[in-house]
């Protein structure tokens, strides 16, 4: 089942979240829907948050994006309850965009490898390190569970500059090529 992607102004995208165990109900019916909400809207990442759920669960599938980001083959799966444990120093800048903030792309500033804790669907623990766009998309998917979303981390002469943007978004003055929620 498509589900509608809740959009900036939405007061889910900025709640802390909730670790979940197995006892969550209907779990793998979510992720199902989630994937396929995902595949409808064609992004590469989706969080619970943007779903309308303020728990810690996101799903990525870059398989999409394997031919101009080799780290991406394969790269389908869910993170339950996860945490970044480690960043390295070095950075990368590249371009953004979000479901949830639709129409809107700036160039963001984020570590180029992350260790990640996490447990699958199945919540087996897994410590991980990703690298180049898979650990943007983890990134960039993390955040919402923190509350945060990519314009937050662009610097605040950009922000002025989507300001604009953003306002329309929250007043429901904004379309997208996929179900929504203002």
């Amino acid at each position: 089942m498509i589900l509608p992607i809740y959009l900036y102004g939405q007061p889910v995208l900025r709640r802390a979240t909730e670790d979940i165990d197995a006892a969550y109900p209907n779990l793998k019916e979510l992720i199902s829907n989630m994937y396929e909400t995902l595949e409808q809207a064609e992004g590469c990442g989706l969080a619970a948050p943007q779903i309308g759920l303020s728990i810690r669960l996101f799903i990525v599938d870059g398989t999409e994006l394997a031919e101009d980001y080799p780290e991406c083959a394969g790269f389908k799966q869910a993170f339950i309850n996860p945490e970044i444990i480690g960043t390295s120093e070095e950075t990368v800048c590249y371009a953004e965009g979000c479901l949830s903030l639709p129409g809107i792309s700036e160039t963001v500033v984020r570590p180029e490898k992350i260790r990640i804790r996490y447990q699958d669907e199945h919540f087996q623990e897994h410590e991980e390190e990703f690298g180049g766009f898979a650990a943007r998309i983890i990134q960039h998917e993390y955040d919402h569970l923190e509350g945060n979303v990519f314009t937050d981390k662009i610097s605040p002469i950009r922000r002025q500059f989507v300001k604009g943007k953003l306002t329309n978004i929250a007043k429901g003055k904004t379309s997208a090529r996929y179900r929504t929620k203002h």
